[in-house]
């Protein structure tokens, strides 16, 4: 959690004038001018690199249209999920874009925006995969793939880590990996994420969605991924929600998903 820093009374002028200088980031940050926003890289279809090594994905391009709309010059600062929330509040990037979900404890650290989009978690398994989730003496032994410090880790962990082998990787691709390997029985991942990895919608994808949608509890899954900000940056955060309270009115955001998805991911989407 972000504590108040306790200032001495210094009694020179200089040493004064380096206080006030340590104010004015977010002073700038107000004003519209840089902003540096960190993703966690690769998350298909939110942020993929190109062969050429450019950063592309739905969660670039509505970045990249809510820093124009905010009028703020933006860049992009690659970070692993692990350490994203330090590093936000030690100053190394200003926001967080990178599908984070509103929880309770993350507000406690964060200043979250308006919730851009909200998605189910799905267990997936190779097809056929006979075992009832319900019935936990039946996953004894089993192992299950999450990324590291995910609220799908949480999930995991509090409701199966009492029977199941619980593998935690740097990254959803890792995860998808060691699946597709025979390594893992099952993963657990965000329904965009698997369905990109695993496509298995198709009825001849040798793996499938195995059992319902998992959204509940909000304690866990939140409140819908939202970009992250210090506390003290309200102005900037504001700007953000200003300008996802634009893409969503004239259509930008539902253009931009359906360049991605073939799905609704809005907030307010029916289940």
């Amino acid at each position: 959690m972000a504590q108040a820093t306790r200032l001495r009374f210094i009694p020179t002028l200089a040493a004064s004038l380096v206080v006030l200088v340590a104010t004015l980031p977010n002073a700038a940050l107000a004003s519209g001018e840089q902003v540096r926003i960190a993703i966690d890289v690769p998350y298909e279809p939110f942020v993929y690199r190109t062969p050429s090594g450019q950063l592309e994905g739905f969660e670039i391009d509505l970045g990249n249209e809510l820093c124009k709309r905010a009028q703020l010059d933006c860049s992009w600062v690659e970070q692993g999920w692990d350490g994203i929330i330090p590093g936000l509040l030690s100053r190394k990037y200003d926001a967080i874009l990178s599908s984070m979900a509103i929880t309770a404890e993350r507000k406690q650290q964060v200043l979250f925006s308006d919730p851009y989009y909200n998605t189910p978690s799905v267990w997936i398994a190779l097809r056929g995969t006979q075992v009832d989730l319900d019935d936990k003496a039946s996953l004894k032994g089993k192992t299950v793939g999450v990324q590291r410090g995910t609220i799908r880790d949480v999930y995991i962990t509090e409701y199966y880590g009492d029977v199941m082998q619980v593998r935690r990787y740097g990254s959803s691709q890792e995860v998808a990996n060691d699946l597709k390997a025979g390594r893992l029985d099952f993963a657990f991942e965000d329904y965009p994420i698997a369905h990109d990895a695993f496509d298995f919608q198709s009825s001849d994808a040798p793996f499938e969605q195995f059992g319902p949608d998992i959204s509940t509890p909000t304690s866990i899954f939140g409140e819908g991924a939202a970009i992250a900000f210090r506390p003290r940056d309200e102005a900037l955060a504001e700007k953000f929600n200003q300008a996802l309270e634009e893409v969503n009115a004239d259509g930008t955001f539902k253009a931009l998903m359906e360049r991605y998805f073939d799905y609704d991911l809005s907030v307010n989407a029916e289940d």
